[in-house]
């Protein structure tokens, strides 16, 4: 029998069936310490190992895959508010990078079965292989109050430590994302061309017709626009989807890494600037507000997520840590000038200050939630930005006209 912690605080003694189904649970522990010393006791799975980060909530419903890939999760370990994750695996194709960022991974229940067409490798698998650590048959429920009542704070999970003040200790004294520079451990060394062969940005389709082109595996993809713009995008965590769906709006894109100077930028006389989604806190990145402070004025910008940010301090405005921060793909933000709501997909631990951006920045976009700045734009130069991500991996659509504003932006600047 084991024991599990009501959100009321009681608790109640249940019989837990393994994966395999059937019998009792005997597999291996793993427990989850937070700073302020709760504890949450379940199952390993994935990598063994201890790991610390700051730990946040996700309430997507799917898309745990690009969530595990995306880079502005650098130094945090996220808990999933869906009840189960794994059921459809992994797959190459849906990565936001290369490797998974998150330093654990919290779920409620592994599913026991990976079924999906699509399917290369199982959640369990993907995280042993990159040596992710995960717990499961944790209230994460429980878990996500507990966060938004007291805040996101370090937390500590292992599978190997047995004395929860051990963990708890681990937890206390471990790195947050309060003035850390993440961005300079997921920025690429150098710069490069994205997708020059026009194959990685291919919009996936499920219909077969006239002008799709099919793979080697049989999926389908859509052609490709000709390129209309050239633009240069600052990689301070860039996730591929971005850089797809800026390529299926017509832009040709040189990444560049996150220190890259203002004036090697304009060297390359592209048609605009485009600010990527990135970890850690926005303030610790003075070498990225004065590159950005350096362009302001000289070509049309976009921004999107830690960019958006950047460009609130290139303005000479700053940030504050939210208390669990936005972070799924049901976050509702409304235009103030049309007034229509969107749902959107963010990840963002920090907002800017409306208070202290100067007279010639407006703010454009608010999160109807708790009214925190969601977007913002030049009142002179052609400069936006936005909170979230436009992108939708995963997530909805909705806010994906972005890009093609972006595109005329850069038509009615020339």
């Amino acid at each position: 029998m084991d024991k599990i912690e009501r959100v009321d605080g009681k608790s109640r003694n249940f019989t837990r069936p393994s994966r395999s189904g059937g019998h009792p649970f005997d597999e291996m522990r793993a427990i989850l310490a937070l700073e302020d010393g709760r504890t949450f006791i379940g199952e390993s799975f994935g990598a063994t190992g201890t790991t610390v980060g700051e730990v946040c909530f996700n309430t997507s419903m799917t898309g745990y895959q690009e969530v595990l890939t995306d880079p502005s999760y650098r130094g945090q370990m996220v808990a999933m508010t869906y009840p189960e994750i794994g059921n459809y695996g992994v797959n190459a194709l849906d990565q936001e990078s290369a490797s998974p960022h998150v330093r654990g991974f919290v779920i409620e229940s592994l599913s026991p079965v990976a079924s999906n067409w699509r399917c290369e490798e199982t959640l369990d698998a993907y995280l042993k292989r990159w040596n992710v650590p995960g717990i499961q048959s944790v209230d994460t429920r429980a878990l996500t109050r507990h966060l938004r009542d007291k805040g996101a704070m370090k937390g500590c999970l292992s599978t190997e430590l047995s004395d929860p003040a051990e963990v708890i200790r681990r937890a206390v004294e471990g790195v947050g994302v309060v003035g850390q520079d993440f961005v300079r451990e997921v920025t690429p060394k150098a710069a490069y061309d994205w997708d020059p062969s026009d194959q990685e940005s291919r919009e996936w389709t499920t219909v077969l017709g006239e002008g799709v082109q099919v793979d080697e595996h049989g999926q389908g993809f859509l052609p490709l626009p000709p390129i209309k713009h050239r633009i240069v995008a600052y990689d301070f965590g860039i996730k591929k989807n971005i850089l797809r769906r800026l390529r299926q709006e017509g832009f040709g894109v040189r990444v560049v890494p996150a220190d890259t100077a203002a004036s090697e930028v304009l060297s390359l006389k592209p048609d605009g600037v485009f600010l990527s989604n990135g970890p850690g806190d926005p303030a610790a990145l003075g070498y990225v507000h004065r590159n950005i402070r350096d362009l302001m004025g000289k070509l049309p910008i976009f921004g999107i997520c830690l960019g958006h940010q950047m460009l609130a301090y290139a303005y000479g405005g700053k940030t504050f840590k939210l208390k669990f921060g936005h972070r799924g793909g049901n976050q509702p933000v409304q235009d103030l000038k049309t007034g229509k709501v969107t749902i959107t997909a963010q990840n963002h631990g920090f907002a800017v200050d409306p208070d202290s951006l100067p007279s010639d920045v407006e703010v454009t976009h608010i999160n109807l939630n708790d009214h925190t700045v969601e977007g913002m734009r030049h009142k002179t130069f052609p400069i936006f930005s936005v909170q979230y991500h436009p992108e939708a991996a995963p997530g909805p659509n909705d806010a994906s006209y972005f890009f093609q504003q972006f595109a005329d932006l850069i038509a009615a600047s020339r």
